[in-house]
């Protein structure tokens, strides 16, 4: 047992201060800027030298060895450093000077466990930006150099994966701190050598990256960060400046390093603005200012330029912000990879694991699958390596009531839960698992029952939300509360056509998903979408009836006071959106589960006599485990009246 496990009644507190005893956090530095005038031999230099920190006080002092063969970078060129440790590189006058963290290795941290291994070199600064950018560097340095100690992590070791936590707002960090926050506190994290955050860390408003920052630095991780769509300074006028907030705060935007055997990248393949660059229709120059998902050529060179220098065996994982392809919208230009293609090229037959998030869905995509619109919109047919699409912390943008912990369900659009991946890496080979903030460890589906009802009610919804797509007074035409009991069917439903869905939150097309009743003999369940270059099938044949329960109708956006007026009534999401309404009702239409890419499907026998039924759900995953869900469901004749029987006592 974990120390942390058994203190069982230990507060989160106190369970942290005893977990980050386990993990050497306490080097705390920077890299080493030598000030004063470059060495003028022609074409601008930078220069420096990696070393081996031996007293970890950040600076090359007298005796301290320097350390060969790592990978210095400026953003394009990238060389090994000689055996003193020095290197030279062409310099830019915006340019991002980084060092690949090898294995064995670390890297300073700033106070929030941020790494520092990179020097941002924009002499005259950022344009006039609302959220600052980077302040003017001044001339190139004399010397760049970047300080590292010995950290034998050994070749297996945990990552965690957060997608798109993404607040908008204080109310919102709020919410990071009670799920997020929460569980890296309460958790051992003496294995885990590093928080993967996939983008879109913040919702626009850049000042929040502090509190954030606080709040991230209780599990005693070091944290890498992908640059996301709502991470831009907006007001920036060229996609060279749109992140520079971002690189004040978090270091590049693009970059790459290593714990054992796994060789990590992280990708900026958001362009803002895409407008009168990219050759859509959305990046006119008289549309609105807007993104588009593709890798610019100097990011691409620098990615060749590094894995020509890294061994072929390493397992190359690999992250972004907009998936490289996605399920969920397989049919939008900027909401996938533009020139994916270039990227395959460059990892070829390498070992390799795509991270994403955006989306707010978990999704499996496995080599050889492919969906309509792939070819069309990224330019490639089936996918070439594993891609993980990772859901969002945020879940479907904080909405939703409340759950136990006074944080929004945010039920995500595939019907998964809000969660987070954890990745467990042994030499090459790794195992992903999905967890929830809220379930047990083991809990990995739920299942419910599609029946004629059902279906009725999904369709009336559809309907009024494709009339009502921003949420209003309008009364609904139906809510939760017209489903009734969901696991009570009648004979009449078994006749014509009932069904038991199976969301798999992590499932994937190597998942084997089967039930029984009463013990009875396993019925396989099939995937609604077989990955076969079909388009997404939609509708209520093919919606998640427990998600899409959860999703209609939610009485917050109603919830309103004398004491509060109109500034507590409802509540907000993105920028100030309100959902403020006289009545409870459904997510917006495009945020409702009636397709997901983890749905399986087994038919109910039709001839089930009446009485109460013992349901067992169980998955296998792609690497052999096994989870399961019990349920019990009723089949009666007719159904009973639901509510007080008032008669009985005239």
């Amino acid at each position: 047992m974990s120390r942390i496990a058994g203190l069982v009644g230990f507060s989160a507190a106190v369970a942290f201060s005893l977990a980050a005893d386990a993990k050497d956090i306490d080097y705390i530095g920077s890299v080493e800027v030598i000030r004063g005038e470059a060495v003028a031999d022609g074409e601008p230099t930078a220069r420096g030298r990696v070393f081996l920190d031996a007293n970890r006080n950040s600076r090359l002092d007298d005796g301290e060895a320097g350390l060969a063969n790592v990978l210095v970078s400026n953003g394009r060129e990238v060389v090994a450093t000689a055996e003193d440790g020095s290197y030279a590189l062409p310099a830019t006058d915006d340019m991002n000077l980084f060092i690949t963290k090898p294995a064995g290795y670390a890297t300073p941290l700033d106070e929030d466990l941020v790494p520092q291994f990179s020097y941002l070199h924009k002499p005259a600064g950022s344009p006039e930006l609302r959220f600052d950018g980077i302040a003017p560097t001044g001339p190139l340095p004399q010397a760049v150099n970047f300080p590292l100690i010995e950290d034998d992590v050994g070749e297996s070791f945990q990552c965690l994966v957060f997608g798109d936590t993404q607040p908008y707002s204080n109310a919102e960090v709020s919410y990071v701190r009670e799920t997020l926050g929460r569980m890296l506190a309460a958790r051992d994290n003496a294995s885990t050598e590093c928080l993967l955050f996939a983008g879109d860390v913040m919702g626009d408003d850049l000042s929040l990256y502090p509190r954030f920052k606080d709040i991230v630095s209780v599990g005693g991780v070091p944290q890498y960060f992908v640059p996301g769509n709502h991470d831009f300074d907006f007001d920036a006028p060229s996609d060279q400046h749109s992140f520079d907030t971002f690189r004040r705060e978090w270091g590049p935007e693009y970059y790459s390093f290593e714990i054992g055997q796994v060789h990590f990248v992280v990708l900026d393949n958001v362009r803002y603005p895409c407008n009168g660059v990219d050759d859509h229709d959305f990046c006119d120059p008289a549309a609105d200012t807007t993104y588009n998902g593709v890798l610019h050529d100097r990011q691409l060179d620098w990615l060749a330029n590094t894995l020509a220098l890294v061994p072929e065996d390493k397992l190359i994982v690999v992250s972004a912000h907009i998936p490289f392809v996605s399920f969920t919208d397989a049919d939008e230009q900027k909401h996938q990879t533009d020139n994916l293609q270039a990227l395959y090229d460059i990892i070829g037959d390498r070992p390799a694991l795509g991270l994403s998030g955006h989306t707010h869905t978990t999704e499996q995509i496995l080599p050889g699958e492919v969906f309509e619109g792939w070819k069309a919109h990224t330019g490639t047919g089936p996918a070439r390596f594993h891609q993980i699409v990772t859901g969002a912390v945020s879940g479907s943008w904080w909405a939703g009531d409340l759950n136990d912990r006074g944080v929004p369900h945010a039920t995500q659009r595939l019907g998964s839960p809000r969660g987070y991946y954890l990745l467990e890496f042994d030499g090459a080979t790794y195992v992903d698992t999905f967890r929830t903030f809220d379930g047990p460890e083991g809990e990995q589906l739920h299942a419910s029952f599609n029946t004629p009802r059902f279906r009725d009610w999904a369709a009336r919804l559809i309907a009024f939300t494709a009339d009502n797509s921003v949420p209003g007074d309008a009364l609904p035409s139906v809510t939760v509360n017209d489903l009734g009991d969901r696991n009570m069917l009648t004979t009449a439903d078994l006749a014509e056509g009932t069904w038991v869905a199976i969301n798999v939150w992590n499932g994937s097309r190597e998942s084997e998903v089967s039930i029984s009743i009463n013990g009875g003999e396993a019925l396989e369940a099939t995937r609604t979408q077989a990955g076969e270059g079909e388009v997404a099938l939609e509708g209520p044949e093919f919606a998640d009836p427990y998600a899409l329960a959860k999703q209609s109708t939610q009485g917050r956006q109603s919830f309103r006071s004398l004491a509060g007026g109109e500034e507590t009534a409802g509540y907000r999401t993105w920028r100030d959106y309100r959902w403020n309404t006289n009545r409870p009702g459904p997510f917006q239409d495009w945020m409702l589960t009636l397709k997901s890419s983890h749905l399986w499907r087994v038919d109910l026998p039709s001839d089930l006599p009446e009485g109460v039924h013992r349901l067992e759900v169980e998955t296998r995953d792609r690497y052999g485990r096994n989870f399961s869900e019990t349920l019990l469901f009723e089949v009666v004749e007719e159904l009973p009246n639901m509510n007080w029987q008032a008669n009985l006592f005239q």
